[in-house]
């Protein structure tokens, strides 16, 4: 047993978790907490805004595997956390955020800096805490990091009064987690239907696997990959599923992203599909299209950690709740046939992927947003972390950047975060300092959390930063084209800062490209930079993001050109 401060204590509590980088900005009510976070061995890397210190803790945990954590003070810094903390919720990324709040005794008088955290933040959390005592610290960090990690992985707020840090208390980090009536999350499997699963399976002719980020989060990537190969399966992924599968499978297995702008083939697929085995994918708007009109010739399993997501977007014919690599794991011991010829079926699927390709709509004597996407391809071998800002370029980086491995695409899925790439390709960096990692960005996107800038030169974060500027908010852009009859009400600029001066001038090396023969030479320029650069691609503005499903259209009302 130990006396320290409560500061002390939530930093000791956090080095007997494994925390090795967290990331934060200091302020008023968190001032006990940094003199303490002084005296730690924790790698804290100083933001230059607190959203991008929860983003970035975002892709340290999605990179990693592990939870990923961040602080902020009281009011202003913690509400700064609220976009990271609903992004990295409905993505289910484990993450704690340590917040400061004002003094216990001042607490709901309006104090100076003081917001109610754990009330703002409660639809978009796993759990939140408020600590009022410096005895509370420990069971409350352990809870924290075990709820975080458990079951559906997500977000708790720890929420620390600056006199709470200040006292001094009696430190013992407890070995188990304090009794939690009614979280259990072992209790959530459900192999009940494994039989009638299994009975589909046999005498599927037409089956899909769809793969979402629930495997990657399981760790099942190489268990997915083994089943289709055993079963003949091809697989298509959702946007967070990308990496489930290798996307240049040598069986030809891996058919890409399904959903608005999925590969044709993808969605083509599922339409022709007489069995789906939904796997850690929560059947998003999204990824099905019009529901009423999706997958109607094929029987449905949906495999799934969280009991909520079964029938809440589609129906299932039968469902399976447990963990995506337990539950393939006992559906390859329960299958009897062990042997399947699924040839006539994987020869339509080559016929729909040669008659649909991807689309290419280049013009002439202009960079192609898919040129700069396969040529980092192609110089990185694709061996880096890809992380992407939301928009046209994000879905361009998931039709066109193959992946070959889990946790190396990194993007926002459910909230779609403008401003995410760039800081999660720091934490991604910190997570992943032997491997390369990129952003692929939009130029309305990067000016979101543009000051991070600062934050990779400070520590020469070796990021590199890929900007597809097209002087536009594109994705609202192409929406005003194709359906508002070309009416581009705000998302047009008249005039771009220029990216590579202001990289320059926070210490970033920095490029401009407007040549198409320039691409490639560029590229490897930047990716030889021993820290981090930046490469501003000018890329035409008309450029558009195809295949689209239109809004509320099924998957088979495909527009290609």
């Amino acid at each position: 047993m130990t006396k320290m401060s409560g500061a002390q204590m939530v930093v000791k509590s956090l080095e007997a978790e494994g925390v090795k980088t967290m990331f934060g900005l200091p302020g008023g009510t968190v001032i006990h907490l940094y003199d303490a976070i002084y005296d730690s061995k924790i790698n804290h890397v100083l933001m230059r805004h607190e959203q991008a210190a929860s983003h970035a803790a975002d892709g340290y945990a999605r990179a990693s595997g592990e939870v990923g954590v961040c602080i902020a003070t009281s009011g202003p810094g913690a509400t700064n956390l609220v976009t990271g903390i609903a992004t990295a919720q409905i993505d289910s990324v484990p993450m704690v955020a340590i917040t400061g709040q004002v003094a216990t005794s001042a607490i709901g008088s309006d104090a100076f800096q003081e917001a109610d955290i754990t009330g703002i933040t409660l639809p978009i959390v796993k759990h939140s805490m408020q600590v009022r005592s410096p005895e509370q610290i420990a069971p409350a960090i352990k809870k924290a990091f075990y709820i975080a990690s458990t079951g559906r992985q997500g977000v708790v707020l720890v929420d620390v009064p600056a006199d709470v840090q200040k006292a001094a208390g009696d430190f013992i980090y407890p070995d188990e987690v304090e009794a939690m009536p009614g979280y259990d999350p072992k209790k959530n499997i459900d192999l009940g239907q494994l039989d009638k699963a299994v009975a589909m399976l046999e005498s599927a002719h037409r089956p899909v696997i769809f793969a979402g980020g629930g495997v990657i989060r399981a760790g099942a990537s190489k268990k997915l990959t083994d089943f289709a190969e055993k079963y003949e399966i091809p697989v298509i992924t959702s946007l967070l599923g990308k990496g489930a599968i290798p996307e240049s499978h040598p069986l030809g297995l891996s058919l890409g992203m399904a959903g608005m702008h999925g590969h044709p083939v993808a969605n083509r697929a599922i339409l022709a599909a007489d069995l789906i085995i939904t796997v850690g994918a929560r059947f998003s708007d999204r990824s099905t299209g019009r529901r009423n009109r999706f997958a109607t010739e094929a029987d449905i399993i949906h495999i799934d950690l969280d009991p909520a997501e079964i029938g809440k977007a589609i129906g299932s014919d039968v469902f399976l709740i447990g963990d995506a690599g337990f539950v393939l794991d006992a559906l390859h011991k329960s299958m009897k046939k062990r042997s399947f010829d699924r040839s006539a079926w994987l020869e339509d699927i080559r016929q729909m992927r040669e008659r649909e390709p991807m689309p290419k709509n280049d013009i002439e004597g202009t960079i192609s947003p898919w040129q700069v996407i396969e040529t980092l391809r192609e110089v990185t071998g694709g061996n880096s972390v890809l992380t992407t800002e939301v928009g046209q370029h994000q879905m361009w980086a998931a039709q066109y950047f193959r992946v070959e491995e889990p946790r190396r695409f990194l993007t926002s899925g459910g909230l779609g975060t403008m401003g995410y790439g760039f800081p999660a390709a720091i934490g991604a960096a910190c997570a992943c300092p032997k491997q390369p990692v990129c952003c692929i960005a939009g130029d309305g996107s990067f000016m979101m959390n543009i000051q991070e800038l600062d934050t990779c030169a400070r520590y020469n974060i070796p990021v590199k930063v890929f900007i597809l500027n097209n002087s536009c908010l594109g994705m609202v852009r192409q929406w005003q084209q194709l359906f508002y009859d070309h009416r581009y009400s705000n998302t047009l600029y008249n005039r771009n800062p220029d990216f590579a001066k202001i990289a320059e001038g926070m210490g970033v090396a920095a490029y401009t490209v407007a040549e198409p023969g320039a691409v490639k030479k560029t590229i490897e320029q930047a990716l030889e930079v021993p820290g981090p650069a930046l490469v501003d691609f000018r890329i035409p503005q008309g450029a558009l993001v195809l295949p689209m499903v239109p809004a509320g259209g099924a998957l088979d009302e495909m527009i290609l050109r």
